[in-house]
């Protein structure tokens, strides 16, 4: 049985192909083209004129993996909690020797580069990708396309791209070039200042005004925890530059041991880390999410900010430079992009490496409320021309967001509702205001996902993936960002959720690591199964109230109990969910005895499923199950012995 969805064949990309076999002087006969790149928008447009010779371009060449079969069906046994491969990683090296293009596929690659005069910039170990860069004549005709320039249709800039998808010999390893067009930009899911909404809900923020700041998001989400996520790092997804200022003076009215965190910077696609201005800066982006990685995890070695040129549309290269710092598991992404320049096939093997090495990425699953109906839809989550990769793709952890009401000045958890500020007076609903849910039209549904037999009738489906995961809070959040006159500002959206939930994770991680486990990677199969029984109340808040409609969809998506296209399977638990991700270790209690039998009792997590077995010969390696598994609800379990005359040991085996 296949436990990760297969691509629908039937999926509609909105790629115009021209066959042009005349196109550059060249015979089409030995050429393949590449997707990606000229969209039906193009198209319709008239040329403004043609990029200067000389200007050098960077691209992102992407190479197939050997084996994506095998590559799912490994991940689908370590990712299951009732497989006996469960969280059994492999590192990078053995991924790629298994898994990877070829050694001689990448030279291949590497030669194809060379001798059409562009320069190598950056090779990734894993050989998925190779960064090269050249000037626009070089890369015109080695790809056999004419650049031009072109008036964006909805932004106040100009944009280049190519005037027919590119070409390459056939028998070139290669499926896909990024960089080849900036007509889609990576998009900030932030949601900025000023957004209506209900009122502050009794944070800590120390301005006075009740915004949720540093250990609120501990005592909403994590109470009682001694976790800090030391010796955990957290890593970014990042498409523009942070002011170093702003994270410090978050770190130091946070407290708490935050001004320790060192924060690194990976520079990728030639960016010099430089924040962007102007109105397509996402420095505010940045700054965000660093902040609220370390609201939940104080005590992080490092938060790791990978930071790739956002004049250079190559989500990949960031993505598969994240892979590669395999020591960094807790992985957050909060910006969107278009599927048309980043299709899914590339994403997603780099989403599933991370799986198979351990990997927890956390996305905010987008602003722009309920996701309506098919690939080029208003909102379709799959529409090409929009903004919405990686929101799909079931590879990862989708997260939605909420507004958090906190009991006392933020001491502790209280309500929660589906984060929808795009109300105005009349009750008319604006666009990019809610948090994104729905129905993907591209990915079939995951077998873990397919105990949701309550979908259809609230809109969800039994056949396709439903979005999101899992939830945190989105709202009424006190940041600090030095691109500000002010030193604070207020935000949230989905963007915050993401951080938050990888914040969270190094917790779960700090745990397994204290007791020599791997790490939690991929969770979503054991989020599932905890939601299927009976720790899912304990586990996660269950999210009832509110909606994600808009405009164009007021009848989808309501909250209702139990999983929801708003919220998906609710917030986090604290320590319930931190348990039942990573277990402590059972301990055995002092046997109650009586003249009728003994009674061994034993610590248990809420939802963890025991096992207890015995034996008579200590040096024996034949122990015996004693009774069934026990899966609890409560914190001590109970079975019972015969009286006899026979000496027995007795032993406790754990499984989430």
């Amino acid at each position: 049985m296949r436990w990760l969805p297969n691509r629908r064949l039937n999926y509609v990309l909105w790629i115009v192909i021209v066959l042009n076999l005349l196109h550059a002087g060249i015979s089409g006969a030995a050429l393949r083209r590449l997707p990606g790149t000229s969209s039906q928008t193009l198209a319709l447009m008239t040329p403004t004129g043609r990029p200067p010779a000389t200007n050098e371009m960077r691209l992102a060449l992407v190479l197939p993996l050997r084996d994506r079969d095998g590559l799912e069906a490994w991940v689908a046994q370590i990712a299951d909690p009732a497989s006996p491969h469960y969280r059994q990683y492999l590192d990078s090296s053995e991924l790629t020797a298994r898994f990877g293009p070829t050694i001689q596929d990448y030279s291949a690659l590497e030669n194809f580069a060379r001798s059409n005069s562009l320069a190598i910039v950056g090779r990734h170990a894993n050989r998925l990708v190779l960064e090269v860069s050249g000037p626009v004549t070089a890369v015109e005709t080695t790809f056999h396309v004419t650049l031009c320039t072109y008036r964006h249709p909805t932004e106040a800039r100009d944009f280049f791209a190519p005037d027919i998808t590119p070409a390459v010999d056939a028998a070139l390893p290669l499926v896909n070039v990024e960089g080849l067009s900036d007509y889609s930009r990576p998009h900030p899911r932030r949601a900025p200042r000023g957004a209506p909404g209900p009122a502050p809900k009794n944070g800590s923020s120390p301005d006075g005004n009740g915004y949720f700041f540093g250990n609120d998001f501990r005592n909403a989400y994590a109470p009682g925890t001694v976790l800090t996520g030391a010796g955990q790092s957290v890593g970014l997804f990042e498409w523009d530059g942070s002011y170093s200022n702003a994270v410090a003076a978050y770190a130091r009215a946070a407290g708490g041991g935050r001004t320790n965190i060192i924060i690194k910077y990976v520079l990728i696609s030639g960016f010099s880390g430089k924040p962007t201005t102007g109105s397509y800066s996402g420095e505010p982006e940045v700054d965000m999410d660093i902040e609220l990685a370390m609201a939940m995890a104080p005590g992080l070695k490092s938060i790791v900010v990978f930071e790739g040129n956002p004049a250079v549309v190559s989500p990949i290269a960031i993505l598969n430079t994240m892979a590669a710092s395999n020591t960094v598991k807790n992985l957050s992404c909060s910006w969107g992009w278009s599927a048309q320049d980043e299709p899914y096939t590339n994403t997603d093997a780099v989403f599933l490496l991370m799986a198979a090495q351990g990997q927890t990425f956390c996305n905010a699953s987008g602003d722009s409320g309920a996701f309506t109906t098919g690939p080029g839809s208003s909102n379709g989550v799959d529409n090409p021309s929009l903004y919405n990769a990686p929101s799909s793709t079931p590879y990862i952890t989708q997260v939605g967001g909420t507004f958090l009401a906190m009991s006392g000045t933020a001491q502790s958890w209280n309500s929660e509702q589906v984060w929808d500020v795009g109300v105005d007076a009349t009750g008319d609903h604006f666009d990019n205001s809610a948090s994104s849910g729905g129905v993907s039209s591209y990915y079939s549904i995951p077998t873990w996902q397919t105990n949701l037999s309550h979908l259809p009738a609230w809109g969800g489906s039994t056949r396709f993936r439903n979005i999101p995961d899992v939830a945190a809070c989105a709202d009424h959040i006190y940041e600090v960002l030095g691109g500000r006159a002010t030193p604070d500002d207020y935000g949230g959206g989905t963007s915050a959720s993401a951080p938050l939930w990888a914040g969270f994770m190094a917790l779960v991680n700090q745990q397994l690591a204290a007791q020599g486990n791997p790490s939690a990677g991929f969770i979503n199969p054991t989020l599932y199964a905890l939601a299927a029984g009976p720790a899912n109340a304990l586990c996660f808040h269950d999210v009832t109230y509110g909606s994600n409609v808009w405009t164009a969809s007021p009848s989808l998506f309501f909250a209702l109990t139990n999983y929801d296209l708003c919220t998906g399977l609710g917030t986090m638990t604290g320590t319930n969910l931190i348990n039942a991700l990573a277990p402590p270790k059972p301990m055995l209690l002092p046997p109650a005895a009586s003249a009728s039998g003994l009674a061994l009792n034993w610590r248990t997590v809420p939802g963890a499923a025991y096992q207890l077995q015995a034996t008579t010969n200590l040096k024996s390696t034949n122990w015996v199950n004693w009774g069934s598994p026990v899966t609890t609800t409560g914190t001590i379990a109970t079975a019972t012995d015969t009286v006899t005359n026979t000496q027995r040991f007795y032993r406790l085996l754990v499984r989430p």
